[in-house]
């Protein structure tokens, strides 16, 4: 029985808690996606892509660099709010992430000949952090007790890998390059060069921490046509090879063998390729709204799959089987005064998780987002800029009639079931400087 138990414990030791590197929660668009580039992506709900007068489109789209006579230096810092919660038969839970998490905004754009501009962006597109209390799922708090020969008796060992706490954090170096083919088109590419700076994750019976890299590119095009402009950006997928340690928590099963002392590993996490498309249309000098439709290819994120560095033997796989999602965004931008653009923006992300592999670890639904911000010009080449945003998730009833086994994957059982409830607040500020 014994026996049973500890491989049990150890599959879903390796399933739960390694798994849980590219399943981080997140309190922004769907999936664990953060698209929000710069402060005036924020006042305008992300519906940037097809702008050609305002900086802060340049990290959505690097083609409408060719349309600004002027180098451009952005430095700017967005900060998240998140807020998790589920009701189980266990009662109402919190998730105690951090209060606040940080991310950078920051962007170059620097002409070098009339038609050339190149461009250096630093965001964080992905990650966040979500800790649930031990206790929060009671299938996967049960422990079984077990006699072993002496002098060791009987024991309490756990049955299943309860997730605690989890923090992913990717940051994405984007060199780009701008070719204005005429004075109403421009074209650009570029590379993302991605880094996961930190991967945290924790278990009630062990943790890892580790880092890794991948590349992709983006491609991007700005067309002005009178009053409209129309825009596309795309951002290949790419694959992270990611790299750590992991560190058992639970002394019985390491003592008996059944857990080693720690252990390397290593995963590929698939990051979705995304596309946005947008049409802007100025209605005066003053005033212009914009329209974008996002669709991010989740269905790259299938499966994750663990080996172990020193035997290349498949530790554990768990599926997630996630859709391809759209999102639909509209944003507008007043000049009140010559110094002064007001923002507004309003978005509705699908989710591309489906039920029948619905994680925890990505307690995900759709979700309507509201922005607000504002852009002051000080003089001199110097403006301030700064954006507000509100995301209000659906609730989520999973119920599912999937039995949970200690021999099967937690995803999508009734290990999972409660009503889970999100929302975020997120403020933005950059200081933009021309020259």
């Amino acid at each position: 029985m014994y026996s049973r138990i500890a491989r049990s414990v150890a599959a879903a030791l390796a399933v739960g808690a390694i798994g849980t590197l590219a399943a981080v929660g997140s309190a922004r668009a769907a999936g664990f996606s953060l698209p929000e580039a710069s402060t005036a992506g924020i006042g305008t709900a992300n519906a940037m892509v097809a702008n050609p007068k305002d900086l802060g489109a340049i990290p959505y789209n690097a083609a409408a660099m060719g349309f600004h006579d002027k180098s451009s230096v952005a430095l700017g810092a967005l900060m998240i709010g998140p807020s998790f919660s589920v009701t189980t038969a266990s009662g109402s839970h919190d998730s105690n992430g951090a209060d606040w998490v940080g991310v950078p905004m920051i962007q170059a754009a620097i002409k070098v000949a009339d038609r050339w501009r190149v461009g250096l962006g630093l965001t964080a597109p992905f990650g966040l952090e979500t800790r649930w209390p031990y206790g929060t799922f009671p299938a996967l708090s049960q422990s079984a007790t077990v006699r072993l020969p002496a002098p060791v008796g009987r024991v309490s060992i756990p049955t299943a890998s309860h997730p605690t706490n989890s923090k992913l954090e990717i940051l994405d170096l984007a060199p780009s390059v701008a070719f204005r083919v005429n004075e109403d088109l421009s074209l650009a590419a570029g590379l993302d060069i991605y880094w996961a700076k930190s991967a945290e994750l924790n278990s009630n019976l062990g943790s890892m921490s580790g880092d890794g890299t991948g590349v992709g590119f983006n491609l991007g095009l700005l067309y002005r046509v009178g009053a409209l402009g129309l825009g596309a950006s795309f951002h290949s997928a790419s694959t992270l090879g990611l790299s750590g340690n992991f560190t058992p928590s639970n002394t019985t099963l390491v003592a008996l063998g059944r857990l080693p002392q720690g252990q390397s590993a290593s995963l590929d996490l698939d990051l979705p390729w995304r596309l946005q498309l947008g049409a802007r249309y100025e209605f005066t000098k003053e005033l212009a709204a914009e329209f974008d439709w996002s669709y991010t290819g989740w269905s790259k994120f299938q499966q994750l799959v663990v080996t172990g560095d020193r035997t290349g033997a498949r530790i554990s796989t768990e599926t997630n089987a996630w859709k391809n999602s759209g999102a639909y965004r509209l944003g507008l931008t007043w000049q009140v005064r010559p110094t002064t653009q007001l923002r507004l923006g309003y978005a509705y992300d699908e989710t591309g998780q489906g039920d029948n592999y619905f994680s925890a670890r990505v307690p995900d639904n759709n979700r309507q987002t509201f922005g607000i911000g504002v852009a002051q010009d000080l003089g001199r080449g110097f403006s301030v800029e700064a954006g507000y945003m509100y995301v209000m998730g659906e609730k989520r009833n999973v119920r599912s009639a999937v039995p949970y086994t200690s021999t099967s994957g937690v995803n999508g059982t009734n290990a999972l079931n409660g009503q889970y409830e999100m929302s975020a607040n997120l403020i933005g500020i950059e200081l933009v400087m021309t020259f």
